[in-house]
């Protein structure tokens, strides 16, 4: 693999920094309102049976493995264009998923015969999450490798990332409640899925808008060319399983994304029909997101002095004692809920902040131990990862509501024994992740602060010999 660096082009700087954020703000709209509220739209306002949304959300991350990993290896294998190796995906896909993203939530079919409901609810999901959203989605992120060589750069960029996907969280987590549901003679929480299509079209319109101030604000300064004859596909599926970091990152990410989605769609939940707070629900992500942004300038040097993998097992630890409390308190107060609930937020803010450059770290360690430098490959085998956990996630939250006997009929008021199994799942599936993540860190991932230091110093003195 050779590296050229363009003289003439313009330093890294703020403006990458910002491009590379509207990108994730553009994919998070869609992404993190898929999250929160696909389940909600298909059993609420579609009346389609929880387990089948389920297992049609497991399927389609199932068959991610392969969309995926095909579209890491196209992108680390193909001929650049003109305006780089990954730039001309955004601009080529920016259009086909925002369109996806639209079909999925027509709420005008509502009355449809349930057949064709399912049917719609399969074709339009597999083509945004395993076909479009994959095809935008992976040389995005990996192209923070060739945004930049410098570390501090790279580590600047996750920071950059993850606020674009936190303005997007915050906008879902706090707006889209308020505007979604109505209160009706009872005084109980309805969705209402007109506004869902709403929302959905102007999130996909405004990802378009993001896609473009993404391309034109962002340059490819290092240009990799195409490797496919050194490196077979098994060699490279070989160099995965020997990297003990990327294993490890990856079985940590599926647990932590199965418990974002379980949370997130379980609190929807838990915050209308057990608390009947549409506020509560509204300032929970408020609040969580406002800790994230406050944290934010703070991470370089918390990371700096403590290293990424030491200073996360401390807040998943903390995080998971606090979750453990709430879960025997029982409490009765939202408030009080909510107060517990923001340490949740605390913890998982950090760990996303810091992410991307775990995944920089792991690039850079399957360099180390393989010589070759796959970075899509890489980065697709953990972005499958993350849609493993989601899809998980969203399954077993639909499993699990059909278990405790949920009744999805449209303004349907919920019996108190299935209030009570929300809330005991609410509060105990993160206080249970948070721990295994912690253990996790602790005892299996070997990249800590002084490993990590030193890889960037064979990985320099390797570029300066000329090798890999």
């Amino acid at each position: 693999m050779k590296k050229q660096t363009n003289a003439i082009e313009r330093p890294f700087g703020m403006r990458d920094k910002v491009g590379y954020l509207f990108g994730d703000l553009g994919n998070d709209l869609m992404f993190n309102f898929a999250s929160s509220y696909i389940l909600v739209f298909y059993t609420k306002v579609m009346g389609i049976n929880a387990a089948l949304v389920g297992a049609m959300l497991l399927f389609s991350k199932l068959l991610d493995a392969f969309t995926d990993v095909t579209m890491g290896r196209i992108v680390d294998t193909c001929k650049p264009a003109k305006d780089g190796r990954f730039r001309p995906w955004i601009r080529r896909m920016a259009g086909p998923v925002a369109l996806a993203n639209f079909l999925m939530y027509q709420s005008g079919l509502a009355g449809a015969p349930m057949t064709i409901k399912i049917i719609l609810m399969w074709v339009t999901y597999i083509l945004w999450g395993s076909v479009f959203y994959t095809s935008i989605n992976i040389p995005y992120g990996s192209m923070a490798a060739a945004l930049t060589e410098e570390p501090k750069g790279r580590a600047s960029l996750s920071t950059w990332r993850s606020l674009g996907g936190t303005f997007s969280s915050l906008f879902i987590g706090v707006v889209v409640p308020l505007i979604i549901y109505s209160t009706d003679a009872n005084g109980n929480q309805i969705v209402v899925g007109s506004k869902i299509t709403l929302i959905a079209g102007v999130f996909s319109v405004a990802a378009l808008i993001c896609y473009a101030i993404c391309y034109m604000n962002t340059t490819e300064r290092v240009k990799v060319l195409p490797n496919i004859n050194k490196v077979s596909l098994a060699q490279t599926f070989k160099g995965i399983f020997m990297n003990k970091a990327l294993i490890v990152l990856i079985l940590c990410s599926i647990l932590l994304m199965l418990n974002s989605n379980v949370t997130n769609g379980l609190s929807q939940y838990v915050y209308i029909d057990c608390f009947n707070s549409k506020t509560a629900l509204s300032l929970m992500s408020m609040i969580g997101i406002g800790l994230s942004l406050l944290m934010a300038p703070f991470i370089a040097s918390i990371t700096d002095k403590f290293g990424k993998k030491e200073a996360s097992a401390v807040l998943f630890l903390f995080a998971s004692a606090t979750q453990f409390i709430l879960f025997f308190l029982r409490v009765t107060n939202v408030w009080v809920y909510l107060a517990f609930a923001m340490i949740n937020s605390f913890a998982y803010g950090f760990w996303t902040m810091t992410v991307w450059a775990h995944v920089s770290d792991v690039i850079d360690y399957q360099q180390i131990i393989t010589h070759s430098r796959e970075d899509g490959t890489v980065y697709a085998s953990y972005s499958f990862s993350r849609k493993i956990g989601q899809a998980l996630g969203s399954g077993l939250s639909g499993l699990v509501l059909e278990m405790i006997a949920f009744d999805t009929t449209t303004g349907a008021v919920q019996t108190a024994e299935v209030k009570a199994s929300l809330y005991s799942l609410a509060t105990c599936i993160p206080a249970v992740v948070y721990v295994l993540v912690a253990l996790g860190l602790i005892f299996l991932y070997p990249l800590t602060k002084k490993v990590i230091n030193e890889n960037v110093v064979e990985l320099k003195r390797r570029r300066e010999q000329g090798i890999q």
